[in-house]
């Protein structure tokens, strides 16, 4: 009887689990299981991969972010400043992890910080296009605009977040990505703009949420399927406190 696998099929012998078994069809066919039970999502080493992931995005935070005044979490030297590479693939392997029952075309994110994030994690989802918002008007916006105001509580202002309406419409099954998530501002921009060009709003995907702030509970009110990799419950200048998920 066949069993195909990557790359060809193998046959079952007599004794297939046995020592009577080739050692190398053995192997092949483990590995052939192994992939199964990955790509399929049951639960195991994939799961167990996903803690891991979020317990090295914790401890980085721990050992490496700075809490200022105002609840501010400074996270420059890896995330939105500096920008760690291999962390960030770690980030976009758990995004695509949480969201592979999803069909993503497209990664909506907003400048410039969530910028880095998406493009790296867009390559666990197949490489699909990445689509920033632009916070100010230029000469390289030409067009039909997409159109919505987001609050800054952090300077104090209002601002025009604008997307081309050539990059975005009802075809598309949209994965918005952002660094962080607060009051949840530049997020209802991103979810305004989504609703505007008709496309399918598969989920948000947020690398660090600020859990003692309303933004995040606003949206799952809502009905937003939010992602959070990381949910601070509390801050001091001594001490961060994750909210225990279950994902």
């Amino acid at each position: 009887m066949p069993i195909d696998g990557a790359g060809g099929s193998i046959h079952q012998c007599r004794g297939f689990f046995s020592t009577n078994c080739p050692l190398a069809v053995e192997k092949t066919v483990n590995l052939y299981y192994n992939q199964r039970n990955i790509l399929s999502g049951w639960p195991g080493r994939d799961r167990r991969n996903g803690e891991r992931r979020m317990e090295l995005l914790e401890e980085r935070i721990r050992r490496d972010g700075h809490v200022k005044p105002g609840n501010v979490l400074k996270v420059d030297s890896f995330l939105n400043h500096q920008m760690d590479v291999q962390l960030f693939h770690e980030i976009g392997r758990e995004f695509r992890r949480r969201f592979q029952d999803q069909q993503v075309t497209k990664i909506l994110t907003i400048e410039a910080s969530g910028i880095g994030i998406a493009v790296v994690a867009s390559q666990h989802f197949g490489n699909v296009p990445v689509v920033f918002a632009k916070k100010t008007q230029s000469k390289n916006l030409d067009g039909e605009l997409y159109h919505a105001k987001v609050t800054s509580f952090t300077r104090g202002t209002v601002f025009d977040i604008q997307v081309s309406k050539k990059f975005l419409g009802p075809q598309d099954h949209v994965l918005i990505i952002d660094d962080f998530l607060a009051r949840g501002q530049a997020l209802m921009g991103l979810l305004d703009i989504v609703r505007q060009s008709g496309a399918t709003l598969v989920g948000c995907g947020i690398v660090i949420e600020k859990g003692f702030q309303e933004g995040g509970r606003k949206l799952r009110e809502q009905g937003v399927r939010l992602e959070s990799l990381a949910i601070i419950d509390s801050m001091t200048d001594t001490e961060i406190h994750f909210r225990k998920q279950d994902n």
